[in-house]
């Protein structure tokens, strides 16, 4: 797992009850794809020892992509740093699915 670099939100809703947690610094990550679709894990190994997993099939990760390009493209900017990676890590992904032809 990889430590993450900046930080995560997550919020869990029903009906009854609410799930909130953050990762921040001192928390890790994995992502990577499988023959279906991709999944994240976000894990504290702090005293608040947390972990969240999810798997998103190919398909909604594709609408997740189109859904960020359009909201990317109608706010302000995002600062630059931010951007930067962004863009650096969009480009790598392009690349690796294009090497996969």
């Amino acid at each position: 797992m990889k430590i993450i670099t900046d930080k995560a939100e997550v919020a869990l809703e029903f009906p009854d009850k609410a799930y909130i947690g953050t990762f921040g610094q001192t928390a890790h990550f994995e992502a990577h794809t499988d023959a279906t679709g991709v999944a994240l894990k976000l894990e504290r190994r702090d005293d608040q020892k947390r972990r969240v997993d999810m798997h998103v099939h190919y398909g909604l990760f594709a609408d997740i992509l189109d859904e960020l390009a359009r909201s990317v493209a109608a706010r302000p900017q995002i600062d630059d740093a931010h951007r930067q990676a962004m863009l650096a890590s969009a480009r790598a992904l392009v690349d690796a699915l294009k090497a996969k032809r």
